[in-house]
């Protein structure tokens, strides 16, 4: 079948505009909506293009070069089978729970290649990622004492880098994590303490991991925190009990959810990225392999949560479209995960996408809350019982960023088409 263009009326988001179209339906993967929704069996679910994660990671490769090694932040979506196809993609795999690491470490990816960040680990946590041999990031003194009581229990010397919260933020960030107080990092300062602690303890120490902030749209501002985190890790390298071999420059590439969102500009980022990797830390720090992770920017885009019309009402006036699925499941589309003022995620019906018969309607779930709320007012074809309501650049905290057990319906399918 030939991909079809969707009918101006509804193409307000650059997202819905560019969805592979048959007919009247949305493809996925490839496969009709329809029958992709016969072969999972059920409704609601979520559905990941495996060749759009595909063409994601080619693309930000072919940008990087070969300079700078790509992780893949597993947290972004860790279903097995999408960490299992990435891993045969990237360089690296970071995880931020031992659940995670699990999974990464199921694929097959050598520990020397998965990194275990975030605060809090515990120390059973701790004991695990020290025993698989994986780079644990460091958060806190308190985690650095308890990687070397683990190592020395379990015999191991434990591979370690310190995340460092930076004196400086970056703006433009959906959620900004570093600078001032905060629960990341070991704050600038404090490192060269830490540092020399570790120095006497025999830990295989690397390098240092620096996170400014996450789903950040400014190819100009990522740049910015690029070249700062650079400045900052070339200044703590005098204080390494050995030579720095490892440099995480995080990520925060974002992707558009609203109508107003363009897309970050990956060839600027690369060319500054470029330049602070060959003219700074290369010629400063010869040893370091220079990482980013990347989660949201490689999967968000494609993935869909798929959820059917169960009913169709007027209520003064306003047309409700009752479905299915909702907040439990995807709870970013909702307004409730980070939104100070709500704005609806790109959303359509994808059985119905030739349709010329549109009408303003508001899409909510099956919860016993107003909160429940999945598009609000938004311009879409006529739909029935029986219609499939389709939530776009749902690939990153979906399912697991939601609040599932919320009145005890059931979880739905995921599948990697």
């Amino acid at each position: 079948m030939t991909a079809q263009p969707l009918v101006e009326p509804v193409a307000l988001h650059p997202a819905v505009a560019a969805v592979p179209v048959a007919g009247d339906e949305l493809l996925v993967g490839g496969v009709p909506l329809t029958r992709l929704a016969a072969r999972v069996g059920s409704t609601p679910f979520f559905a990941y293009d495996r060749q759009r994660i595909t063409d994601r990671v080619r693309e930000v490769r072919a940008a990087l070069g070969g300079a700078v090694r790509l992780g893949y932040a597993v947290k972004a979506n860790p279903m097995p089978a999408v960490v299992q196809h990435l891993a045969g993609l990237v360089d690296a795999l970071d995880v931020a729970s031992a659940r995670e690491m699990h999974t990464a470490l199921d694929t097959g990816t050598d520990p020397h290649h998965v990194s275990f960040a975030g605060p809090g680990k515990t120390p059973e946590e701790i004991r695990s990622a020290v025993a698989a041999g994986v780079l644990i990031e460091l958060e806190s003194d308190t985690e650095a004492r308890r990687v070397v009581a683990a190592g020395d229990e379990l015999g191991v010397v434990p591979r370690v880098a310190v995340r460092v919260n930076p004196d400086f933020a970056v703006r433009g960030s959906g959620m900004r994590m570093s600078g001032g107080p905060q629960q990341f990092g070991v704050d600038a300062e404090q490192v060269p303490d830490l540092l020399r602690y570790l120095g006497a303890t025999g830990v295989d120490m690397l390098g240092f991991h620096v996170f400014a902030g996450s789903q950040n749209l400014s190819a100009e501002q990522i740049a910015q925190a690029q070249s700062a985190t650079a400045e900052l890790v070339i200044s703590l390298a005098d204080q390494m009990p050995g030579t720095v071999r490892y440099v995480n420059l995080g990520g925060g590439l974002g992707i558009p959810y609203f109508p107003k969102d363009r897309p970050v500009d990956l060839g600027l980022v690369s060319e500054s990225l470029a330049v602070v990797v060959g003219e700074r830390i290369a010629p400063a720090l010869p040893d370091a392999d220079v990482h980013i992770e990347l989660g949201r920017y490689l999967v968000g885009e494609a993935g869909y949560y798929v959820t059917r019309v169960i009913d169709r009402k007027i209520s003064r006036g306003r047309t409700y479209l009752v479905v299915d699925g909702g907040m439990h499941h995807q709870l970013a589309a909702s307004g409730n995960l980070g939104q100070v003022i709500r704005r609806n995620y790109p959303v359509l019906v994808g059985d119905r996408m030739a349709s010329l018969d549109t009408e303003q309607a508001t899409v909510v779930g099956c919860l016993c809350t107003p909160l429940d709320l999945l598009a609000d007012d938004v311009p879409l074809p006529r739909a029935e019982p029986g219609d499939l309501v389709v939530v776009l650049q749902a690939g990153a905290y979906g399912l697991t960023a939601s609040p599932t057990a919320f009145l005890s319906h059931p979880a739905p399918a995921e599948v990697l088409v």
